[in-house]
């Protein structure tokens, strides 16, 4: 054999095999995606995490690499927790109330665990693991979402499974009872759409008051980019926010219905470019308990369609 004719073969063999990992780390995307996101509450920084991921895995000796579907997770989580802590102290100096990026997503999975997956995409979800260390956070999410075995929880965050048992239970008492999430039936939630598009075109609040709870929150996240709310408003202040001021200035926009943070919510739009992206949480009755509005252009630029697990 001429030493020509065995070089091309190397070269096809080394590329077939880079083909070959390529295919692994696209197939594992998705579920990285899912992990970072959930996270870091950002799609953007999610996006960096898994992009950092594959960088590393093209670079990595795959002949030490006896699980590929496990070492991407740990080198993904591992990423996403340093980026959470560099997140978090930047959010100091955050202006106005933090919300998480909304993500225009649809998630991919068998049936049964399609509306746990989706939930755990929500606003209020994401809002709610922020009382958490990112350690924390991310042995929660591995263990409770991504149904890892503390073993495999325990690897990937460089940590004996004893100490990771206890973090994940630290995480769950920090938690409490709001771990919960409630997911009211698709009807009752094109009910609340409707009604919140009525109340904002018209000004009228009668069915979208039948639909909130007495404690109602509105939370707007502007980052100090536009103008918009710095306080919370709850109750009755809620109500009359949409109906006399939302009517007025967003009378010009139009709402879409979309898929946002695994349920429907809306987006607002002017001249078809996205300003706006509003998410609703419920209680067991079915009222709605908080409307979460983020207006921050920068958390707006990347909402498109996205495939997480």
């Amino acid at each position: 054999m001429s030493e020509q004719s065995s070089g091309r073969r190397e070269d096809l063999a080394s590329a077939c095999c880079n083909e070959e990992h390529t295919v692994v780390f696209a197939t594992m995307r998705p579920r990285l995606l899912g992990i970072a996101y959930r996270i870091l509450g950002s799609r953007a920084e999610a996006e960096d995490a898994v992009q950092d991921t594959y960088l590393r895995w093209r670079a990595a000796d795959k002949a030490d690499v006896a699980s590929p579907g496990a070492w991407l997770t740990t080198v993904c989580t591992r990423i996403s927790v340093d980026l959470l802590r560099a997140s978090y102290r930047r959010r100091v100096d955050y202006v106005g109330n933090w919300l998480p990026e909304p993500l225009h997503a649809v998630t991919e999975n068998e049936a049964e665990r399609q509306m746990d997956l989706a939930s755990s995409l929500s606003t209020a979800f994401l809002l709610m693991l922020e009382r958490l260390s990112p350690r924390e956070r991310a042995a929660f999410l591995l263990y409770e979402i991504f149904e890892m075995s503390y073993a495999d929880v325990a690897a990937s965050l460089d940590m004996n499974e004893t100490n990771c048992r206890k973090l994940v239970s630290r995480a769950k008492s920090r938690i409490g009872d709001d771990h919960r999430r409630y997911n009211p039936t698709v009807e009752r939630q094109e009910e609340l759409l409707a009604a919140f598009q009525a109340a904002v075109r018209t000004g009228h609040p009668t069915p979208l008051a039948h639909l909130l709870a007495r404690d109602v929150r509105l939370t707007a996240d502007g980052g100090g980019k536009v103008v918009t709310l710095n306080e919370i408003l709850i109750g009755q202040d809620v109500l009359s926010f949409v109906t006399d001021n939302l009517s007025q200035w967003w009378s010009s926009y139009e709402l879409a219905v979309e898929d946002i943070n695994g349920s429907p919510g809306l987006i607002l739009l002017d001249a078809g470019k996205p300003v706006g992206a509003l998410t609703f949480a419920y209680n067991a009755d079915g009222e709605v308990t908080d409307i979460f509005v983020v207006r921050n252009p920068e958390k707006l630029s990347n909402l498109s369609l996205t495939k997480v697990h």
